[in-house]
């Protein structure tokens, strides 16, 4: 066989490798566009392999696939169709995908990628010669029914965000946030001194504190199924411009319902296909909440990277793992990688947004959003990143992290904030004299107050007790 083989397509014939599954009209982009190197994001080509399998099965329901004229395909035909854009959606042919991202900004070039792998693939199932030029399974005929790429990509788009928003992200933010409270509840007894501006400020317990960063979790997950949410309306059925030309009234319906069943996802047909087919507002929310969630692992993690810091000279008030040697001239020296891993994640993931935003914003004109390609390829990136990064961070991270009770409670005492409780007593300016003369002397707030016999003893013990610090008073 020949290095190249011939295939042709409306604008002329045109080289193709010779043992390629796609045609003409993919070859075309792969000329087009040598911009990045990255081809679409697996998650998407695998979304679209599906959709051409629900849109398939909806043309078969409705009896367009096998009552159409000339375009007529028996059920051996059909049945392959359906059966090689399920292996699409398996993953079998993602190396047939090599379009890069910044192509045209429908996503044409890919729409017809997967046409013609599917109807190569079809035609080689029932044992066809896929190098015919005479389709006998047509990638625009067949395997295209009913569809436009202004339609169906976008469709893709929200089934593989939705996807990978359920099985992956949500699935690690539920993991973090179960680690997070269960260190929360070990460590509810360690007495800790709480920190604002940076500065000293009245106890807590090192337990509350962890369960805050268990509540930012469990919001996170909130927020992942509100991205999920903003995306279960899908453009199919629109066709070109909204319309629906060249397709049947319940055709998206149908395409909705087999996408749901086959995703486990409730997915719809869209209320107003004009506003499905033109703007990717549901795709600027999703990433919105995605920022959000990128904005508490930032914090989370950052947080807990300033509790580990030290060993000797920081506040060394949690034990992170030691992950691997961190310094190639510090002997000994140890960092905290994962955290460092995460806000790296976190902060990609936020400029993300700008490049979602911008594209929603300023790609859709009239009846069509022309930055779709780059828009699936940022959501999909940012949401795998922030589901790898969260499942690393658990595994390598939050598992292993250790209370120091010792360092947590050996400040307590000495801050200057312990006057805080004496406010109901001697009231604030007295208590802010205090303050300022025991930082001035080196002495505690309790010696200051025993010296000066500000309280009675039993009454400045039960009002300098840390513990009930920690928690309202009647």
């Amino acid at each position: 066989m020949s290095e190249f083989r011939t295939e042709h397509d409306s604008m002329g014939d045109v080289k193709v490798p010779a043992k390629a599954y796609y045609g003409a009209q993919t070859q075309r982009a792969v000329e087009n566009f040598p911009v990045s190197g990255w081809p679409l994001h697996a998650d998407l080509i695998h979304a679209m392999g599906l959709v051409k399998f629900a849109c398939g099965t909806a043309n078969h329901q409705l009896g367009k696939l096998t009552n159409s004229g000339k375009n007529r395909l028996d059920e051996k035909q059909v049945d392959a169709m359906l059966a090689a854009a399920k292996e699409v959606a398996a993953g079998k042919f993602d190396g047939e995908f090599p379009i890069d991202v910044f192509q045209t900004g429908s996503g044409t070039s890919s729409n017809m990628n997967a046409n013609e792998v599917i109807s190569n693939r079809a035609i080689e199932l029932l044992k066809g010669d896929r190098f015919d030029m005479k389709k006998s399974i047509h990638p625009n005929d067949h395997v295209n029914m009913g569809q436009s790429t202004n339609d169906t990509f976008p469709t893709a788009i929200h089934v593989a965000v939705a996807q990978s928003i359920k099985n992956k992200l949500i699935p690690a933010l539920g993991k973090f946030h179960a680690e997070l409270a269960k260190k929360a509840k070990e460590w509810d007894k360690i007495i800790k001194i709480g920190r604002t501006h940076l500065a000293d400020a009245t106890p807590l317990r090192l337990g509350q504190e962890f369960g805050g960063f268990a509540r930012q979790l469990e919001l996170s997950i909130e927020r992942a199924e509100r991205a999920l949410n903003a995306v279960l309306e899908l453009p199919v059925g629109g066709t070109a411009v909204g319309s629906g030309i060249n397709t049947h009234p319940e055709f998206g319906a149908r395409t909705a319902k087999v996408l749901a069943a086959e995703t486990g996802i409730a997915f719809v047909d869209a209320v107003n296909h004009f506003e499905g087919n033109a703007q990717r507002d549901g795709l600027v929310e999703c990433h919105g909440q995605l920022k959000t969630i990128a904005n508490t692992l930032f914090n989370v993690s950052n947080n807990i990277r300033w509790l580990g810091s030290g060993p000797r000279c920081g506040f060394y008030e949690v034990k992170l793992p030691d992950r691997q040697p961190g310094s190639s001239i510090m002997p000994g020296k140890v960092n905290p990688v994962m955290c460092e891993s995460m806000m790296q994640v976190c902060a990609r993931v936020i400029g993300n947004d700008g490049c979602i935003t911008l594209s929603g914003a300023a790609g859709g004109q009239f009846q069509l959003n022309i930055m779709m390609p780059v828009m699936g390829q940022t959501t999909l990136e940012s949401i795998n990143l922030l589901a790898g990064a969260t499942d690393a961070f658990v595994e390598f991270c939050a598992i292993e992290m250790e209370a120091n009770p010792e360092a947590c409670e050996a400040s307590v005492e000495k801050s200057l904030s312990m006057v805080t409780s004496l406010n109901p007593h001697i009231g604030y300016e007295k208590a802010s004299a205090l303050a300022k003369e025991a930082f001035k002397t080196g002495k505690t707030i309790r010696e200051l107050c025993t010296e000066q016999n500000i309280l009675p003893a039993d009454v400045l013990n039960a009002a300098l007790d840390p513990f009930s610090m920690t928690e309202p008073q009647a």
